[in-house]
């Protein structure tokens, strides 16, 4: 199998395809891809929630996810999102997040900071993302409906420019490797990975792809 098939498996597999329906709010994981931002612009003048959270500080220097913008990722995103129609009164920024588990404690603090109620999100963030955000999700917002969302592309469709193939599969390998990781540390649920993914996965880091991988756990 190419290494091209395998960096598709792992794409799909962090994708969840999951059905859209009328929440509370839109909370938008902040990161490199400004499409994630566009998307959830689409999501909120589509009428699939009245509030947007994006969260995202200054996370990334010196790694393959490294933005080189001079404003924190989550100002970066709601510049786009007023751009393409977001009111900026309907605009919520957390600003300080460093990671996946940050992004969902301090906008849920931030929340209820500004005492906004709510049960059912819909989280918008990368493809190659959603699955692990989804399992952070599940441990920081319990008793929260969750719904997954992303810009609607696949993997070819997906390098356009923004992330180059090396990057990206870098990435969606350190992403795997989070998933079977984190689950003992409490950061995340337990997901099932079919024994394909693991020997997609394997041959990846077998082929060098290991730059996003966790070196020292603790």
């Amino acid at each position: 199998m190419s290494l091209s098939e395998d960096a598709k498996i792992l794409y799909e597999y962090h994708r969840l395809h999951q059905s859209l329906h009328e929440a509370d709010l839109i909370l938008v994981l902040g990161s490199h891809d400004l499409r994630v931002a566009e998307y959830a612009a689409e999501l909120f003048n589509s009428g699939l929630a009245p509030l947007v959270i994006i969260s995202g500080g200054m996370a990334h220097i010196g790694d393959l996810l490294e933005t080189g913008w001079k404003k924190t990722e989550a100002e970066e995103f709601a510049d786009v999102m007023k751009k393409a129609g977001v009111p900026a009164d309907n605009i919520i920024l957390e600003t300080e997040a460093q990671n996946t588990g940050d992004n969902f404690a301090l906008s849920k603090q931030l929340l209820d900071r500004n005492g906004f109620d709510f049960s059912t999100v819909i989280v918008v963030t990368k493809p190659y993302m959603e699955r692990r955000a989804y399992a952070t999700a599940k441990v920081k917002w319990l008793d929260k409906e969750l719904f997954l969302a992303s810009p609607q592309l696949d993997f070819e469709a997906y390098l356009d420019g923004s992330i180059n193939q090396e990057a990206l599969i870098n990435i969606m390998v350190g992403d795997l490797q989070r998933i079977i990781e984190y689950p003992n540390k409490g950061f995340q649920i337990p997901q099932e990975i079919p024994i394909e993914i693991m020997e997609a996965y394997q041959r990846l880091i077998d082929s060098g792809y290991n730059k996003h991988l966790i070196r020292n756990q603790q």
